[in-house]
């Protein structure tokens, strides 16, 4: 793998041809122009397979097949061009290097057998990374915590490809059981490896914030008459003004709102909810698994219940075991109340017996995942 990957990248050779011959202009007829091709299929796979080899395509539709590739062409920035003929039917394919080695996942789908279809591959194990960030501060909540950030396992392979990040709260509880709650993690790192593996679930950036002393009050989006709490705006601007443009800044992140999910269980996943349905702007998609609605008598559910404006481009999904299932089940009816659809920006699940810890939460997280990140 270090000989495919380090020897004589052609971005070099490219630089150099440059180099001598003065400019772009006497390999202008390598460039890809996909307008000039609409009614056809187009596959561009972003991918650098190093000095001496090259990308292959197989398929299910001819003139691909499953047995044998067909070679793209290598074009400047290392993007490799396979154009089929008109006609074509939608089809299912996948990249190869040299024809021998299949990319990570599951294939790739043109609908309709014509259009462009970027992909940015890898061919390596399905096994990311995790980075600690210590004392990151909040000037908002004037505090500090350590971020998690998990990056997927083409980040280094692939330095074309930018992610879609999900926001995770209660950071210390998702990746190590030495520092999880009753030492239990959720085992994020574990599941998306494992679905990213399998085809099930795209490559995703995951940040982990750790929760402080003040997690209730920053959890919750206004008092509890019992619990008090209240700060959860603070934590969002925590979130939406200094860890996101950290996050945006450091890594190749897809910055806009269809790309960036927040995550979270019980008061975090209150939290998630109070993120998409106030700031859609910034976050297109919350996971909220055995969310806190009970907080303040039910108040948010009363809330999306007598809502009348433009619902919030936001994709919810909500779920519960049978711990806060009434809960879960009402605020589900809610949304579905104010317009969202299940199946496009509404989901729900109910798992039978499920109780309210992060074993639970870590044995189905792959369902939210898999909805909110499906594989492309």
């Amino acid at each position: 793998m270090a000989c495919r990957f380090g020897i004589f990248p052609r971005r070099l050779v490219w630089a150099l041809l440059v180099f001598c011959f003065g400019g772009t202009e006497a390999f202008s007829q390598l460039q890809v122009a996909p307008s000039a091709w609409p009614d056809r299929p187009v596959l561009r796979v972003h991918y650098d397979a190093g000095w001496g080899h090259f990308i292959s395509i197989r398929g299910d539709a001819s003139p691909l097949s499953w047995s044998q590739g067909v070679s793209a062409q290598w074009t400047p920035g290392n993007v490799w061009v396979w154009k089929g003929p008109r006609g074509m039917a939608g089809f299912s394919w996948k990249p190869l290097i040299d024809d021998l080695d299949w990319s990570t996942g599951g294939n790739y789908f043109l609908p309709g057998g014509t259009g462009v279809l970027n992909v940015y591959p890898f061919f390596g194990a399905s096994q990311g990374s995790l980075h600690l960030v210590h004392n990151f501060w909040s000037p908002q909540l004037n505090n500090k915590r350590t971020l998690r950030i998990f990056l997927p396992a083409s980040y280094f392979e692939n330095p074309a490809k930018h992610y879609p990040v999900l926001y995770m709260h209660d950071g210390q509880n998702l990746f190590d059981p030495n520092t999880a709650a009753f030492g239990v993690e959720w085992e994020v790192d574990e599941t998306l490896n494992r679905e990213v593996g399998i085809g099930q679930v795209r490559e995703v950036i995951v940040v982990g914030i750790d929760n402080t002393s003040g997690r209730l009050f920053e959890y919750s989006p206004w008092p509890d008459p019992f619990f008090g709490g209240g700060g959860g705006d603070l934590y969002l601007d925590f979130l939406e003004d200094t860890v996101k443009p950290y996050v945006d800044s450091t890594y190749r992140t897809l910055p806009l709102a269809k790309d960036t999910l927040s995550l979270g269980s019980s008061m975090g996943g209150l939290i998630s909810f109070h993120a998409g349905w106030t700031r859609s702007g910034t976050f297109g998609a919350v996971a909220c698994m055995s969310s806190s609605f009970w907080w303040d008598g039910g108040a948010y559910i009363h809330e999306v219940e007598s809502f009348t404006g433009n619902r919030p481009p936001c994709i919810f999904y909500v779920d519960s075991g049978d711990d806060l299932l009434a809960e879960s089940l009402a605020m589900r009816d809610a949304l579905s109340s104010a317009g969202y659809q299940f199946g496009v920006d509404l989901h729900h699940w109910y798992e039978p017996g499920a109780g309210h810890n992060e074993a639970a939460w870590a044995d189905r997280l792959h369902v939210p995942l898999r909805l909110l990140l499906p594989w492309p």
